[in-house]
């Protein structure tokens, strides 16, 4: 049911001001439902949007108040409501009217939602949101990578005409794995019910291959491995001196997943780090680090030729996965939905003796949940161009001023470096409202004598 909304006039201006981009785009009532559709379409393709209806271009009205030129009444828009929805597939959207005092007539505003498959116009032609542009998408490779990226048509199914069958089915990975599922099976017959290889010519997929062969690289040079680089340092942008580790883990993807974990754990084992306590061997939950990494792997868009990065710094973990997040998942409810974009390769790893993905569904989840039990605060999870990167930080969930005290229970004083680095701020100067909120409460005091970089604070006699 739509909703009648009265603005301010101020924000009836703010909305006519508003500068199109990526997620926002404003139309004059007089658009016809070939060009609502073209843009409804191309949010869709996209990360979804706002489409505002009722407000004329800056370029045919020069004063902001009269852009807002609505319709008197809101039935007047069901033209427009019917070109969306009539579009198949379905495009989840939601609208409301907007009014404003002094101004003329009714704007209607749509919410349009990011889809799980490709949207298409009612002439069939397909869009896709880029900056301020609904541009179209023609190509078939263009199209075919919409495709893959949305999570529409996984590219784990394409099949490899010009692979043997037997690279899978002879392999020691899916013979290992065969005799210990109940009952045993045989590989042939397993590869071809579990869609692992077209039925009528006997061609593995790419699924298959990524599964069981012995040595998928040299199929997927970039797409099978797993690259581990070590920086040793806090900073953002690390420089080519503080590269300590550089390598690359390849084979079947359940081995992968246990190899590139081990080196993880084996690179976090020689990383020392300053906390409350003093100087400790840093650690994170392992379910966390697991989780995150299982995930990248197993939701990752196999269509894009490049490897999962695993990045280590002195105080956070990057884990890069190639592709952004597919269908209706987005960076505010991966945590609240499921979606596979890699069905077969996710079901097959469930079927090891011990998966991968045991708690099908749960894992990112977990990965929160064990971050808060180690009182550390939560992974981050962002698109960064066609990757999804998740980044596990060090840091405490307890407040700096806490930590700050907790040290101070340990140690005779402390120096700001000291406390940024067991707190996870950056900046200097934030540290030091920390330190003078706590020498206002009368708990901490500056040590006599201690100036410059030498300053330091001590408990309050």
């Amino acid at each position: 049911m739509s909703k009648h909304i009265h603005i301010s006039e101020d924000d009836a201006v703010s909305l006519c001001s508003r500068v199109e981009d990526d997620f926002f785009d404003k139309k004059s009532i007089n658009i016809d439902g070939k060009g609502i559709q073209k843009i409804i379409v191309a949010f869709a393709n996209a990360d979804g949007g706002e489409l505002v209806i009722g407000i004329e271009d800056e370029k045919k009205e020069q004063v902001v108040k009269k852009r807002w030129s609505g319709h008197l009444n809101p039935e007047e828009f069901n033209g427009i409501l019917q070109a969306i929805f009539i579009l198949n597939p379905t495009i989840e959207f939601r609208h409301e009217f907007l009014s404003c005092p002094g101004l003329p007539g009714f704007v209607l505003r749509i919410y349009i939602e990011k889809t799980s498959e490709i949207a298409k116009c009612t002439d069939g032609k397909i869009y896709k949101r880029v900056g301020a542009q609904s541009l179209p998408v023609t190509d078939p490779n263009d199209i075919t990578a919409l495709a893959f990226a949305k999570g529409a048509v996984s590219y784990e199914s394409t099949v490899l005409p010009n692979v043997d069958l037997e690279e899978i089915v002879d392999s020691n990975q899916i013979k290992n794995f065969c005799i210990n599922l109940t009952p045993p099976q045989d590989p042939l017959a397993y590869c071809v019910n579990e869609g692992l290889a077209d039925r009528k010519n006997f061609e593995p997929n790419c699924a298959g291959v990524l599964l069981f062969s012995d040595n998928p690289q040299a199929v997927f040079p970039k797409r099978c491995g797993i690259k581990v680089v070590f920086y040793d340092t806090r900073l953002e942008k690390p420089e080519r001196e503080h590269l300590k580790k550089n390598m690359m883990i390849s084979g079947p993807l359940y081995e992968v997943a246990h190899a590139a974990a081990k080196e993880v754990t084996d690179v976090m084992s020689n990383i020392n780090i300053m906390t409350s306590e003093g100087m400790k061997k840093i650690s994170y939950p392992p379910e966390a680090i697991w989780e995150v990494l299982v995930n990248a792997i197993i939701h990752r868009d196999y269509s894009i030729a490049d490897d999962v990065q695993i990045v280590i710094y002195q105080n956070r973990i990057e884990i890069s996965s190639p592709g952004r997040l597919p269908g209706f998942v987005t960076t505010t409810n991966y945590l609240d939905v499921r979606y596979s974009r890699n069905p077969k390769i996710v079901r097959c790893l469930a079927k090891y003796k011990d998966p991968p993905n045991k708690d099908l569904g749960e894992g990112l989840n977990t990965a929160f949940q064990k971050m808060k039990e180690w009182k550390l605060k939560e992974p981050i999870l962002m698109e960064d161009g066609n990757y999804v990167r998740v980044v596990i930080s060090h840091t405490p969930l307890a407040t700096a001023e806490e930590l700050v005290l907790e040290f101070l229970q340990l140690n005779q004083e402390i120096k700001n470096k000291q406390a940024r680095e067991i707190s996870g701020i950056h900046s200097e100067n934030e540290m030091k409202n920390v330190f003078y909120r706590l020498r206002d409460q009368g708990l901490i005091e500056r040590v006599p004598g201690k100036e410059g970089n030498a300053a330091a604070w001590r408990l309050a006699n």
